[in-house]
């Protein structure tokens, strides 16, 4: 049963052919048996889990079920969940409990889904790799020695190895796409403000988006059924009906115009990620879709004006973090300034100190209008290239990344080259676009994703795009061979 897709064990529970308990109970055991070679999970919570299946059921027999009811899930490290650590991957809180749910884990309580955890990722989301972590970095369950992708990598790694049916991820540059890419699952990063982020520690305010990671698109379009609201507690929240995704998503998309641009498949490309990525898409074609070639000509400033806005909006969400409220607190501070000084010293990990001292840099007096104004002003025009492109086509495709997961460790001591990974998928976040990935092939045995783009709050055309492509292939179904004697 834990090989099966989210939406194939939905229907099994209505059918009642295997109950919440016994799936939960599986769960555990297999996260018992081979978490301590992929390393997913920061905190496990398998008395509450068994609780909420036993409830499930409870429900269940009643007649009172959401198609969610009974499902197991693992939640991003990053939502706050009352009464369990909620860490951000740091040990600047490691000590903290978060005493409120997030509006989207609250979501998920009111539906009956059961949560298995919470899910490792690089440390305050900041990575691509889940490598910068507190607790260690996750491994990929394809291939041991290799990054899953992050920052969302733990949640990722979590459906590849089966130690859930589906994850909630953020994504800030990427960090749902990426490690959905790299770990060969489902992953959408929904239009800014479709889905709450009250309670979802903040990176970059203005890019953060929460969004679900599953095997198959059918199970996204049931996640983001739950996820997507309007929350009056969250500013950013964008006031528009829900669809019924899962409804949706048997659409034909005969006709669907999908753009392929350029500036995606030239340097920096492996062409053998390019392969995969262009057979998909005449996969597409065969089902009806019209394929042009388009042009994103300012996709390489993307990279320079994200890797300015977003560290200056850390710098800034990062500075509550002081030991005086919650979270570390150095011993025995000689004063404030001692305080302060020593406690993030102590707290944050390198790729944090180096993100919060860029963004102070650029927002300080007399460097202000040279580096974070003329960012936000590329934005606006990286913004305008998408909306261009969109009146020529509905949805552009690409690849998710410009290459394979590395090893572990082999971009570590390289920053630049870490950021040049997320190359396809920020200008998305600084535009405030939907975006997916979903898988498309192998190399080497390695998964590749297929990211597909879509206009404001046309979620659904990505995922009946994304499901039809799943229909004609198999992709999205094959899955590691992780044993308990840690071979691979």
């Amino acid at each position: 049963m834990l090989n099966k897709t989210l939406t194939e064990q939905s229907q099994a529970l209505a059918k009642g052919e295997v109950s919440s308990l016994e799936l939960t109970q599986a769960y555990i055991q297999r996260i018992n048996q081979l978490e301590p070679q992929v390393n997913a999970f920061i905190s496990q919570t398998p008395e509450q889990a068994l609780a909420q299946a036993k409830a499930a059921d409870e429900r269940r027999a009643k007649g009172d079920a959401h198609a969610l009811t009974g499902i197991p899930l693992a939640h991003k490290d990053i939502f706050c969940t009352q009464g369990v650590r909620t860490s951000c991957g740091s040990k600047m809180l490691d000590n903290f409990i978060a005493p409120y749910n997030a509006t989207v884990i609250e979501r998920f309580n009111a539906v009956g889904a059961v949560s298995l955890g919470k899910t490792n990722l690089d440390e305050f989301a900041m990575g691509s790799s889940t490598e910068s972590s507190f607790y260690g970095p996750t491994r990929n369950p394809w291939q041991l020695d290799r990054v899953p992708g992050g920052s969302s990598g733990g949640a990722a790694a979590a459906i590849a190895a089966n130690f859930a049916a589906g994850a909630t991820g953020t994504d800030t540059g990427g960090s749902i796409r990426q490690p959905a890419a790299f770990c060969g699952i489902s992953g959408i990063k929904p239009t800014y403000g479709r889905v709450s982020r009250w309670g979802m520690i903040a990176y970059g305010s203005s890019l953060d988006q929460g969004g679900p990671m599953a095997k198959s698109c059918s199970d996204l379009a049931l996640m983001l059924e739950v996820m997507a609201s309007f929350d009056a507690k969250d500013s950013t929240s964008v006031d528009q009906p829900v669809p019924a995704y899962s409804q949706g998503l048997t659409q034909s998309i005969k006709g669907l115009r999908i753009g392929l641009p350029k500036e995606y498949f030239g340097e920096g490309l492996d062409p053998r990620i390019a392969d995969q990525v262009q057979a998909a898409v005449k996969t597409l074609e065969t089902q009806g879709a019209i394929i042009k070639e388009i042009s994103l000509p300012l996709t390489h400033l993307a990279i320079p004006a994200y890797y300015i806005i977003a560290p200056a909006e850390a710098s800034t969400n990062l500075s509550r973090y002081d030991g005086v409220k919650f979270g570390h607190r150095c011993d025995n501070p000689k004063d404030l300034q001692d305080l302060y000084l020593r406690t993030r010293q102590q707290g944050f990990g390198t790729e944090v100190k180096r993100r919060i001292l860029i963004g102070t840099y650029a927002l300080s007096a007399g460097y202000y209008d040279a580096y974070y104004r003329k960012a936000q002003q590329l934005r606006r025009m990286i913004k305008n290239d998408f909306a261009a492109a969109l009146q020529e086509v509905d949805v552009i495709a690409g690849p998710a990344t410009p290459n394979l997961p590395w090893t572990l460790g082999a971009k570590s001591q390289d920053p630049v080259a870490m950021y040049l990974e997320d190359l396809y998928t920020i200008a998305v976040n600084l535009a405030g676009l939907p975006g997916m990935s979903v898988p498309c092939g192998f190399v080497d045995g390695l998964p590749v994703g297929l990211q597909l783009i879509g206009n404001y709050f046309q979620e659904q055309q990505l995922l009946t795009l994304g499901h039809q492509y799943q229909l004609q292939s198999d992709w999205h179904l094959q899955q590691p061979e992780l044993s308990t004697s840690g071979g691979n």
